[in-house]
């Protein structure tokens, strides 16, 4: 077996392999005397097979595992010979005929292409400084949440004989929708409970019922938006024939003791303490996530390294196929995009580039500081994906019938897809280690900042 080294630009390293096919042959006899023992031909007493005859009936399928061993034994030998780390597992280009190679015709020739891990030293975490952004639960925000939370265990009382229904009342109805005067599935419905204004079903529906009685009947003309998820109802114009059958006025709604009772609590004032803890709790979540990006940004000004080209282009295409199938969406509403697409790939493959420096950098910090998840922690996160999985399943097909066992185990037996539940609870411990050591200082804001995206929060705070 000879290596040689062809090419060494930057991260990445190409070598020439050539194995003769004499080494190949020496390689399947060597194979071939080892299996006769456990041989059983017709017309041959056990083990004495002939080897030639041997490689007459098995040399070609057992040369392709030859193959596949000399392939990975090079691959080893190149990246130990020359202490070299790669980024992904190296790529291999066929320079000879496999057919010709497999019959023992040909010498073997291919070439690995390896793009190799930077070697870089992570900034100093202890200089990093850090805005966090916080906000304070107000009396005013407990209330708010416990008018919403009111709201929903409204109550509603029928409307007086001859009364017309108004935006926020409750109407039952019966409806059958069609297209072209032909019904379609999941258009209809009985005993429909719907509140007015509650944009509950397609835009403009809800407007055409207010002034009904019970007992009307009417045609409500709608639109289905371009980007509706089912092809067939995207832009169409839709008649639906409605049936008034109930009109329902919202009753007062009332924060008191017995609001309480209704949501299981014993009293007002326990209740408050509950949304109060609920309200800190979701604020708390909300800051964080503005102090993740803050660090993330952070750590991305103080980082610059030769990146390997193949994990760039790996997640670079992950990224464009999901624009591409936006954009898809977008010409077919008829949309006009306002980058071209050579830009919005130029502004991608930035991303792409951040995203992989990132991932490097967090890693190096954890594996620097001795960050580990453990076990339990990967069976908790697969456990919650595969209970979503299956509810995810039986919504799409209510006779689907894969359970939460039956998901989790699809994803343990599935080594890419355990590496894909690891690696947030990886990336937030780091986070929370360089929280503790950067220089993080708080600063107050209004709740509607605090629960922006942080993009917009941090151009809504420049512009103050």
């Amino acid at each position: 077996m000879q290596i040689t080294e062809t090419v060494s630009d930057g991260l990445h390293r190409e070598f020439k392999v050539f194995i003769g096919r004499a080494d190949l042959d020496a390689r399947l006899t060597g194979r071939m005397e080892e299996m006769k023992s456990r041989v059983h031909l017709k017309g041959f007493r056990p083990g004495k097979a002939p080897v030639s005859f041997l490689k007459k009936s098995f040399g070609k399928s057992m040369m392709g595992e030859i193959v596949d061993e000399a392939v990975n034994e090079s691959s080893k030998r190149a990246l130990e010979e020359n202490g070299l780390k790669p980024a992904l597992p190296p790529r291999v280009e066929l320079g000879s005929d496999i057919e010709q190679v497999a019959q023992g015709n040909s010498d073997l020739e291919f070439t690995l292409a390896i793009d190799l891990m930077p070697d870089f030293e992570p900034a100093e975490i202890t200089g990093i400084k850090i805005e966090k952004l916080v906000s304070e639960v107000t009396d005013k925000d407990v209330d708010d949440a416990i008018y919403r939370l009111a709201e929903q265990s409204r109550t509603y009382s029928a409307r007086a004989e001859g009364e017309a229904a108004e935006n926020g009342d409750s109407v039952l109805i019966d409806f059958v929708g069609r297209v072209d005067g032909e019904e379609f599935a999941g258009g209809k419905a009985e005993d429909f409970n719907l509140v007015l204004g509650s944009g509950q079903l397609v835009p403009g529906f809800e407007d055409q019922l207010i002034g009904a009685k019970p007992g009307d009947a009417r045609d409500v003309n709608v639109t289905f938006p371009s980007d509706y998820p089912e092809p067939k109802l995207a832009g169409k114009d839709v008649v639906f024939a409605v049936k008034v059958k109930e009109v329902k006025k919202p009753d007062p709604v009332a924060i008191d003791d017995e609001l309480a009772k209704k949501l299981g609590l014993d009293s007002l004032a326990t209740l408050r303490s509950r949304v109060r803890d609920q309200l800190r709790q979701d604020f708390g979540r909300a800051s964080r996530m503005h102090l993740k990006r803050r660090i993330l940004d952070a750590l991305d000004t103080a980082h610059s390294f030769p990146l390997p080209k193949a994990m760039v282009e790996a997640e670079f295409d992950g990224i464009w196929q999901a624009v591409q199938s936006e954009l898809e969406r977008e010409r077919k509403s008829g949309e006009e995009g306002e980058k071209s697409e050579e830009e919005l790939k130029k502004e991608y493959h930035g991303i792409a580039e951040r995203r992989v420096r990132l991932g490097l950098v967090l890693a190096r910090i954890g594996e620097q500081n001795g960050i580990q998840v453990a076990q339990e922690e990967v069976s908790r996160a697969a456990s919650a994906r595969a209970r979503q999985y299956a509810m995810q399943l039986r919504m799409q097909d209510p006779s689907s019938t894969v359970t939460e066992q039956q998901a989790f185990q699809m994803l343990a037996n599935n080594s890419q897809a355990m590496a894909e539940v690891r690696a947030p609870i990886f990336e937030d411990k780091v986070i929370d280690f360089i929280a503790e050591l950067a220089q993080v200082e708080e600063r107050k804001v209004d709740k509607d900042i605090l629960f922006m995206d942080p993009d917009d929060a941090m151009e809504k705070l420049k512009s103050a």
